[in-house]
């Protein structure tokens, strides 16, 4: 597990321990703190257990690191940290060409199920002149804005598109009227809120929503860790969580 002693990772933990069919045999983290059943290390190269796979729930500051110890060691890496640069995700395509890699920038299974239905509900709506604005909230700590999943969210709809809209973030900065083939992305910082997205598609006299709320991180780690069921053993490849969905 690395990123072992953050919120996700003890997420992970508990829910691991009535886990019949996996188990956390390591976890990487700087931090001590936190008494685990597990033997704890600073650092991937500091580690000596042997792992089936690695679930990431650290920083993009650590992302290359552990694609470098993946490929060394050839463990598959479901990689679920956002926020990682264009150079980093050039990396991570790279290095599944060596290594079994499961990237998703929102491990629920709601929000998986979502995407797939905006894929095919995007194309009817944009020939009927629909306007579509992604709203998303998380809590005061995040530091990515917009988020993984609502950019996510806006490549599901681009993907069913003929000719893909552009982005639109933070309308305020700039006072003019919105392009009919634009996707408005809006961030919500505050206090607690786990993650909240809303998809609106809106036409003359109509408007459609969709829309995804996680009440607790529990959804996020239960999504992880079918994810490493699923690529435990798997060769190299990019995967998914639509791959886990199909799989299951």
């Amino acid at each position: 597990m690395h990123g072992c002693n953050g919120k996700m990772g003890q997420t992970i933990t508990k829910l691991m321990k009535d886990d019949e069919q996996a188990k956390i045999v390591a976890g990487i983290d700087p931090y001590d703190g936190i008494r685990n059943d597990y033997p704890v290390f600073p650092s991937l190269a500091a580690c000596t257990v042997e792992a089936d796979v690695i679930i990431d729930f650290a920083s993009a500051a650590a992302v290359d690191a552990l694609l470098d110890y993946s490929v060394k060691k050839q463990v598959p890496v479901v990689l679920c940290t956002t926020g990682m640069s264009e150079e980093q995700l050039d990396r991570i395509a790279e290095a599944s060409t060596q290594v079994a890699v499961l990237k998703s920038a929102n491990m629920s299974l709601g929000i998986n199920t979502l995407l797939d239905i905006l894929k095919k509900t995007a194309p009817l709506l944009a020939e009927a002149g629909f306007d579509m604005e992604i709203v998303e909230k998380h809590h005061n700590q995040k530091v990515d804005a917009p988020s993984g999943t609502a950019l996510a969210l806006a490549d599901a709809i681009n993907a069913g598109l003929e000719e893909p809209y552009a982005y639109k973030y933070d309308r305020s900065s700039q006072r003019e009227k919105r392009a009919k083939k634009e996707i408005g992305i809006q961030a919500v910082r505050g206090g607690t809120i786990v993650g909240e997205h809303e998809v609106i598609f809106a036409g003359t006299d109509e408007v459609i929503e969709f829309k995804h709320t996680a009440y607790s991180k529990a959804i996020f780690g239960k999504g992880a860790i079918s994810a490493a069921k699923f690529l435990a053993g798997k060769g190299p490849g990019l995967y998914d969580m639509q791959d886990v969905i199909a799989a299951s």
